[in-house]
């Protein structure tokens, strides 16, 4: 539970100077603007289209966001989405999405969609203020994958619904074993989107390689953190050369560190 702390307001506030409201409605975005300047002293921008958002997300670049679920011309899922598939600095941003209603079906697509918080209209100066707390001081593992971009959804949390979405696992911190699990089955499906998907399996592939580095270096293990390294720097070359490569290469390349999937993962793969 949050503690209305100057304290805690005091640490969230650096990461709350620059804030984006996308909403059609003059009085929404002017009561987020309103509550973030009493809460951080925060610059505001309001975008009235999706549109608007992005060419103002890549100009201001901005801690947090801010989106109205819908309906047009916002679409705040739909945002979210493009957002994170952009090359803008923006892309790791943190959404919250702000709605009148908040269905199972509603958090599931704002969640599948790369958002990190759900806030219910009408909301109390509390309900932001533990969206707030949970965007900027427990911030969750970034997931660069093909299908989906966004923060850890195993870890997402919506204070508005306490159904099957729950798990006990949510405030847990992901272990080694289950972080690297879960980057060799992104890296195996990125490769297999070299085709479809070329630009994001490669930003997917080279996050994984990351991932995977700092997970043998974890568990001490050489050679996993030598694979990843090597295989870093092989897609660093063909990207920086612009070589052609196909799936069959990827997959040599990559051999030694698929070799660590788990057998059910490999199997199914």
């Amino acid at each position: 539970m949050f503690s209305n702390d100057a304290k805690i307001i005091q640490r969230m506030a650096p990461q709350l100077q620059r804030v984006m409201v996308v909403d059609p409605q003059p009085a929404g975005a002017r009561l987020i603007g309103e509550l973030m300047r009493d809460i951080a002293r925060s610059q505001i921008w309001v975008a009235e289209t999706n549109e608007k958002a992005i060419r103002l997300a890549a100009s201001y670049d901005p801690h947090i966001i801010f989106a109205e679920m819908g309906p047009a011309p916002i679409d705040g899922i739909a945002f979210t989405r493009e957002l994170r598939r952009s090359t803008l600095a923006a892309r790791y941003t943190p959404v919250i999405i702000i709605t009148g209603q908040a269905t199972a079906a509603g958090i599931l697509a704002a969640r599948d969609g790369g958002v990190h918080e759900f806030l219910r209209k009408p909301f109390t100066m509390k309900d932001l203020l533990r969206r707030l707390e949970a965007v900027t001081l427990r911030q969750r593992d970034w997931v660069e994958a093909v299908d989906y971009i966004g923060p850890d959804r195993r870890r997402f949390n919506s204070g508005d619904y306490t159904g099957a979405l729950k798990r006990r696992s949510d405030a847990r911190e992901t272990p080694d074993s289950e972080r690297m699990a879960q980057a060799l089955k992104i890296l195996r499906s990125a490769i297999d989107a070299v085709v479809s998907d070329p630009v994001q399996a490669m930003r997917s592939m080279q996050a994984q390689v990351v991932a995977l580095r700092k997970c043998g270096m974890s568990v001490a293990d050489l050679k996993l953190t030598t694979a990843a390294i090597d295989f870093g720097r092989y897609l660093d070359d063909i990207e920086k050369k612009g070589q052609p490569y196909g799936k069959a290469e990827l997959e040599a390349k990559a051999a030694t560190l698929l070799s660590y999937m788990p057998k059910d993962e490999a199997v199914a793969a």
